[in-house]
């Protein structure tokens, strides 16, 4: 048991290494994100599934989301497409660290 919870705790570290290492993600995290305009990225693509407020239709309530999910998190959420039928979603590293903030605000 104890091999298997060391495992599981290897494993996420080396997740978050890759992670951080990643180009992309760096640069989200090296930027200042603007929550407005992450909210008006959020509008436009997320709201429709997520509902205006954030508070879930479709898809899940993001409210305390940033409370559960890393930053590095919450961006592969948002640009890996890993959980159908969220689709992958491609922003550029401002929207990126726009919609962080953003989601950090819920």
């Amino acid at each position: 048991m104890l091999s298997v919870v060391l495992a599981f705790i290897l494993g996420m570290f080396a997740v978050r290494v890759v992670q951080a290492s990643d180009p992309y993600v760096k640069t989200v995290l090296s930027l200042n994100g603007d929550s407005v305009q992450g909210h008006a990225i959020f509008q436009i693509n997320c709201a429709g599934c997520h509902g205006l407020e954030a508070a879930g239709r479709v898809g899940p309530s993001l409210q305390g989301v940033s409370k559960h999910k890393s930053r590095y998190g919450l961006i592969h959420q948002v640009i890996s497409g890993d959980t159908p039928p969220m689709p992958k979603f491609q922003p550029s590293t401002q929207e990126m660290a726009d919609l962080l903030s953003y989601l950090e605000t819920l």
